[in-house]
């Protein structure tokens, strides 16, 4: 109920998020990995309100008929699952895992993700950008993963990407938001959807990145790592949709010095 109610009540002060031609009402993105039991990762998933979910194609077992896969728990009508190149660290891997993936019954669109770094898990900015113009050019809807670089974001814009996923943190750091003034300059250049991934930890955390104006974030750690992933799901529910509000009403100015909030002309002695 209380999640029916939240949906309700960003249609009536918010639009959708719209990727690649389809909209979403929430803006809350999840991955399936690091659960204790495919059931707990069900539970989170329904007590986030997220409509796209991610699925890493190279770390997973495809076949939904066997009870052990995650796939056999997701169901395709309640879910919009995005395939997910997570685990690739060559543009040609990902372009293979993107195309088994679409083989496999996977719609058009691909999470593109080229790990540059095994101990940072950061993007290999060269291998996204070749993998996400191939990607594109064969008809994939693109969301790339990538560092917190302004050029960068331009560039897998030009490449032709649905959305820019620019990282918050590294992968399962939890630290939030590290560089907010780029992510906002981030918004600020492109025209296609910018959601930050990776690196949210906490509710707050997803409530400030929010704030900088993105159009949604992604997060798999944060839930699954939690000691209650379903609890923390619904806060992560909760503290997008407080920041995204925040945004669109718009802070009071920040000011070193006291400002009365009522007036002081008038006052009775």
């Amino acid at each position: 109920m209380a999640g029916e109610e939240t949906v309700g009540l960003m249609n009536q002060l918010d639009g959708p998020l719209t990727i690649g031609g389809v909209d979403f009402k929430t803006r809350l993105i999840v991955g399936t990995g690091k659960y204790a039991t495919n059931q707990v990762m069900v539970d989170a998933i329904r007590a986030s309100g997220a409509e796209m979910v991610t699925v890493a194609v190279r770390r997973v077992d495809l076949d939904r008929t066997k009870e052990e896969a995650i796939l056999h728990h997701l169901d395709p009508g309640e879910f919009f699952l995005l395939a997910n190149t997570a685990g690739c660290y060559t543009a040609e891997d990902a372009i293979r895992y993107a195309r088994l993936a679409r083989a496999a019954g996977f719609n058009e669109f691909v999470k593109l993700e080229v790990i540059g770094d095994e101990a940072t898990l950061l993007p290999d900015v060269q291998a996204t950008l070749e993998a996400a113009r191939t990607l594109a050019d064969e008809g994939f809807k693109v969301m790339a993963y990538t560092n917190d670089d302004l050029i960068t974001a331009l560039r897998l814009e030009d490449a032709g990407c649905v959305a820019v996923m620019p990282l918050a943190s590294p992968i399962g750091s939890g630290l939030g938001v590290v560089n907010p003034y780029f992510i906002r300059e981030i918004k600020r250049r492109l025209s296609v959807p910018v959601i930050v991934d990776a690196g949210v930890g906490t509710a707050s955390d997803a409530c400030v990145t929010m704030e900088q104006g993105v159009d949604g974030v992604l997060m798999n750690t944060a839930l699954a790592a939690a000691d209650d992933p379903v609890r923390m799901a619904h806060a992560m529910k909760h503290a997008i949709v407080a920041g995204r509000l925040a945004f669109l009403a718009g802070r009071m100015p920040s000011r070193e010095i006291a400002v009365p909030s009522s007036p002081t002309r008038g006052m009775l002695d």
